[in-house]
């Protein structure tokens, strides 16, 4: 079921009346029912995935809990680990393993005989497999106890809002907020469905919206001139972000409706100076996960620089094998891992030999305008890769960019790209100034009321395309 689609919000007319008149036990069987629904409307036979790494982890923190011996505690931790990495590298990584290892047979001459299946990609796979395994993990690190309530564990797992696109999130965030009575405020309804509009018009009117301009284009790079690249690469950029920033704020504000918060995953990424910044704002609890439950195990910055290099690298290959099972993912997180070893070292030479600025500490403001323009472009390099089809669709993308064919046209996709861009903008700077995602709440009532009619009827006008949201292929 998606977000911008007249089923959800029938479903959601369904759910939240119930929702307001039955006590927090009620609510929380309701809500498990009505999750189990809302993931079955694409496929019911992948809800017993969702059924299976729920028991396996409810069953494997109440043992690691309970048991006091530390070989056993890490046996049960290993079960738990083994069995989701199982279920997500079949159904995520099989046919990608299978065609790597016969490509790289046959370069050696060999015959490469290798079993085919076609597998489904369940939607939703990556984002509910980690937010299972960062229970374990935490149970095992004893960061909190484990639940002794198969319900409220199994609609922390599957809750609705955020069960196929994330946020990813923590049980020490959204399992005590499900286990608790939650209280709706009319502030919650407010900020909640300001939330969803503005979610619905990033992702109805933006994204979708330029969609058509760059599908075409990366369907056959080759064919196309160099602004017309670049065209489309500047709007997949906007493209991304308004896609999933939109499912996030219309999770969020979903979830707000209920009582519930949930954390923050996009916090206007493209306003980072500097990339380590960027990863503090863009996807954030996948970041996040990838810190505390990846890279600080495997040493994070504590043995030295060159380690600490390795585990950037690491980290950030395996953050982009987790977006796809293609090489291209790969380049792209390995493009990131890069960037950020690169700013770390610049950080520590600039340390050692005591580097004056260029200016930029007289002038913070320029110098933060300069940081943003860089780090926005290292970025943009890397979503070429993340969106073209292939590894090779990639590379040759970029050979006919810098063939700098047909420049003498680069004017006239300028407002092409401007325009998109600026209607973000005029949502991004406030909320980015104020710190605030709802800050239009406190404007004068009929600036915000007009507003939000302008809002809704953009909504309205682009509701019918239906388009699935990028992420739910991951």
């Amino acid at each position: 079921m998606l977000f911008n689609s007249l089923e959800f919000f029938i479903f959601l007319a369904v759910v939240l009346p119930l929702y307001y008149v039955l006590n927090r036990r009620a609510q929380n069987a309701m809500l498990l029912g009505a999750s189990y629904f809302f993931y079955g409307y694409w496929d019911y036979r992948f809800l017993s995935l969702v059924a299976i790494s729920t028991l396996i982890d409810f069953w494997a923190a109440r043992a690691i809990d309970r048991e006091q011996r530390p070989r056993m505690r890490k046996l049960f931790l290993a079960c738990s680990m083994t069995a989701n990495l199982g279920l997500l590298g079949f159904f995520k990584y099989y046919n990608f393993f299978i065609d790597s290892a016969a490509r790289t047979l046959e370069t050696f001459g060999l015959q490469a005989n290798m079993p085919v299946l076609y597998v489904i990609l369940p939607v939703g796979i990556s984002f509910y497999t980690f937010q299972t395994m960062s229970y374990t993990i935490d149970v095992y690190r004893r960061h909190l106890p484990a639940s002794d309530d198969l319900l409220d564990f199994a609609l922390y797992v599957c809750y609705f809002p955020q069960l196929v696109a994330g946020p990813i999130e923590r049980a020490t965030n959204l399992l005590p907020a499900i286990q608790s009575r939650r209280v709706v405020t009319s502030k919650m309804v407010a900020t909640g469905c300001v939330l969803i509009l503005v979610g619905l018009f990033r992702k109805v009117v933006i994204a979708d919206g330029i969609a058509s301009q760059i599908d075409p284009v990366f369907a056959s790079p080759g064919a196309h001139s160099t602004p017309a690249l670049l065209k489309a690469l500047y709007l997949f950029a906007l493209q991304i972000y308004c896609d999933f920033a939109g499912y996030s704020d219309i999770a969020r504000g979903t979830s707000r409706l209920m009582g519930i918060e949930l954390m923050v995953n996009f916090n206007h990424p493209y306003f980072a100076s500097n990339i380590s910044d960027f990863w503090r704002r863009w996807h954030i609890s996948l970041s996040t996960w990838l810190r505390d439950y990846l890279y600080i195990p495997l040493g994070g910055n504590r043995n030295g620089e060159l380690k600490t290099y390795r585990n950037l690298m690491l980290t950030m290959l395996l953050g982009g094998l987790w977006h796809g099972a293609a090489w291209s993912f790969v380049v792209w997180g390995g493009l990131h891992g890069l960037y950020l070893v690169g700013y770390r070292l610049f950080g520590s030479l600039r340390k050692k030999v005591r580097v004056a600025g260029t200016g930029a500490g007289s002038f913070p403001f320029l110098g933060r305008l300069i940081g943003m323009f860089l780090t926005f472009h290292l970025v943009l390099l890397t979503w070429l890769f993340f969106r073209a089809s292939g590894l090779g669709s990639a590379i040759v993308y970029l050979q006919q960019i810098l063939s700098f064919r047909g420049m003498e046209n680069w004017l006239s996709v300028l407002p092409l790209i401007a325009v998109p861009w600026l209607l973000v903008f005029l949502i991004d700077i406030p909320q980015h100034l104020s710190g605030d995602h709802t800050v239009m709440l406190s404007w004068p009532r009929l600036v915000r009321h007009g507003i939000y009619a302008t809002l809704l009827f953009l909504v309205i006008l682009g509701f019918g395309t239906h388009a699935p949201f990028i992420y739910f292929q991951f």
